[in-house]
């Protein structure tokens, strides 16, 4: 059983990214959805779709990559953890690697990109951020 759905979606879009595939899967849950529409909607990955087999669903998520075949994603890191939660207000988050890269903070609006959550003013949770 995996405890940390989110850190376990990063490793299989990094794992599948290195191994050049097409898509990935992964495990479903509301977090998980949310960060990955946020990659969609930065541009990191191509597109996804929720898959309901039965009770189980999962996401299906088609990578993206550049003229050359490399990966569009160069680095993806969690950064809160199940042992050590990172909190930040909403004037820690406004830039991330000169406004190239993206954290994503889980707020009492939802999950949402550090510039989004910087324009409403609102802190909370580093999930992960990306470049």
């Amino acid at each position: 059983m995996v405890n940390d759905l989110i850190s376990d979606s990063l490793t299989r879009i990094r794992n599948a990214a290195m191994r050049r595939l097409d898509a990935t899967t992964l495990m479903h849950s509301k977090s998980v959805e949310a960060v990955v529409a946020i990659l969609q909607d930065k541009g990191y990955i191509d597109s996804f779709n929720v898959i309901e087999d039965g009770v189980k669903k999962t996401i299906n998520v088609v990578l993206k990559y550049d003229d050359d075949g490399k990966t569009v994603i160069n680095e993806m890191k969690r950064v809160s953890k199940p042992g050590r939660r990172v909190y930040k207000p909403a004037s820690e988050i406004k830039r991330f690697k000169n406004g190239y890269g993206t954290i994503m903070v889980s707020t009492s609006k939802g999950v949402l990109p550090n510039d989004k959550a910087f324009e409403l003013g609102i802190g909370g949770e580093v999930l992960c951020t990306v470049w």
